[in-house]
Parts: structure tokens; C-alpha cells; sequence
């Protein structure tokens, strides 16, 4: 295999932290390096979409006080509570791809779930199903793409792209969060824990790498990208300028 898709550490952070990465994985991938990685959040906070207002946040009472980041990418805010995180990072011979990466990922996802007590419920929301059932939530938004269970959004995604590289994100929601009562998560569906976080990222970071036909290696960030992610963090994703910015 002549492509090597790295994979790093599971982490649990705050918000700014892991948008900092994030914004790294896509730095690098500009240079050529292809990366997955999987994360938690360390309290629950709410991450907004690039292109939408922060006094948005103050629309529902128990979210307003919450920690919160604007994201580098666009959509509807997001709960990080009881869920689990995933980020790739593609590198430009691969971006190319960017319309379908959303649908490729998520069907991974319902791949994995035919093989638990889910088995023939997920369903990816196709062109012409989209429906809007409230106005700050991402997970209250049904987009093309978007992996359902039962009628329910499991799974939502957002991406940017930067020098001709893509960074997709996205939100795989385990469980109901009492921020957000009416988002029931996977465990909730089927009534029983199916797997571990850690788990999960496992199988579905194998999976992603047969789809790109590349060996999947572990690794770590480089010292460079580690002074980055802090300046990131410091400089931007921490500071009024970047998160009150609309």
C-alpha cells in the first residue's frame, strides 16, 4: 500500500483544544499526510458552526451556560456530551472526493451497526428527505448524508477545505445528554451499551483505512504540530476575536 493513513491517540480535551488539532490534522494535510483520529470531550460543551451568530447559544436556557468554540467548519451547533468525536484529515489527491466523504464515513457506521442489535435500522438521509426540526441544533437538522436511526439523527458531519486538502468532522452521538433530552444516542436505540468509545474508533479506523486501500499507522503529533496546536489554542480558539466573531 503506497498510502499510510495516520492514526492518533484517542484524547479527552476541552473545546478549544480539540479544534486547535483539528485545524492541525488539516495544516498537515496540506503537506501530504493523510489523518484519522478520534476524541471526547472533557466537559460538556457546545461548538457552533463557522458561519453562525453566538448569541444563537442563547436560544435555549440549559445551553447558554455551557463552555463553548466555534468551529473552522460550517453547520449547526453541536452537544458534545455523551458522544464521540471523529476527524480525518485528506491530503489533495484524495480531497477531490469531498461531496461524498460525508456519506462514505457515515455508511461505515451502518456498516459496523448491521452487526450489533441495530441491524437493519440505520438509514442515510437521501436528497429530497431533508427535514428541519428545530433551528440551533445540529442533530435537530436531517441532511443529505446524515446517518438516522428510528427517525433519529445518530450522526452529522461538517468539513472545510484549505489548499486544495479536506478536514471532515463529525459527531457520533452514544447517548442521550440531559442538556439536549430529546437526541436520543445509539446505546439509547437499542438498549444496551454496544461497544466502548475506544472500541468504536477502532473498528471504524480499520474500516476507513480498507476504503482508502492504506496501512493504517499509529503515531503521534510531531513537537512542530504540538507548538502549533498550542498557538492555535491560545491564539485563536480561546480568544473572543475568532468565537464572538459573528
Amino acid at each position: 500500500m503506497s498510502l499510510h493513513l495516520r492514526l492518533l491517540p484517542l484524547t479527552c480535551d476541552d473545546g478549544p483544544s480539540q479544534m486547535a488539532q483539528d485545524e492541525v490534522l488539516l495544516e498537515s494535510a496540506t503537506g501530504g499526510q493523510a489523518s484519522l483520529r478520534f476524541y471526547q470531550w472533557s466537559v460538556p460543551t457546545l461548538s457552533l458552526g463557522y458561519f453562525q451568530p453566538a448569541a444563537m447559544r442563547l436560544h435555549r436556557a440549559e445551553l447558554a451556560a455551557l463552555p463553548w468554540v466555534r468551529r473552522p467548519t460550517g453547520g449547526a451547533a453541536i452537544l458534545h456530551h455523551h458522544e464521540l468525536t471523529y476527524a480525518f484529515a485528506l491530503p489533495p489527491r484524495l480531497a477531490f472526493r469531498q461531496n461524498s466523504w460525508i456519506c462514505l464515513f457515515h455508511g461505515l457506521l451502518r456498516e459496523l451497526l448491521e452487526e450489533t442489535a441495530l441491524a437493519g435500522q440505520a438509514h442515510l438521509v437521501r436528497c429530497g428527505e431533508e427535514r428541519k426540526l428545530g433551528d440551533v441544533l445540529c442533530f435537530l437538522h436531517q441532511t443529505a448524508g446524515d446517518l438516522l436511526l428510528g427517525g433519529s439523527k445518530v450522526a452529522g458531519s461538517a468539513q472545510r477545505k484549505h489548499r486544495g486538502a479536506l478536514l471532515q468532522h463529525g459527531s457520533i452521538l452514544l447517548r442521550r445528554s440531559p442538556y439536549a433530552p430529546e437526541l436520543p444516542g445509539l446505546f439509547d436505540l437499542a438498549g444496551q451499551e454496544l461497544f466502548t468509545p475506544a472500541a468504536l474508533a477502532q473498528s471504524l479506523a480499520a474500516r476507513f483505512a480498507a476504503l482508502l486501500h492504506a496501512e493504517l499507522v499509529p503515531a503521534s503529533w510531531t513537537p512542530a504540530e504540538q507548538q502549533r496546536i498550542a498557538e492555535l489554542k491560545a491564539a485563536k480558539y480561546q480568544q473572543p476575536a475568532w468565537n464572538e466573531k459573528r
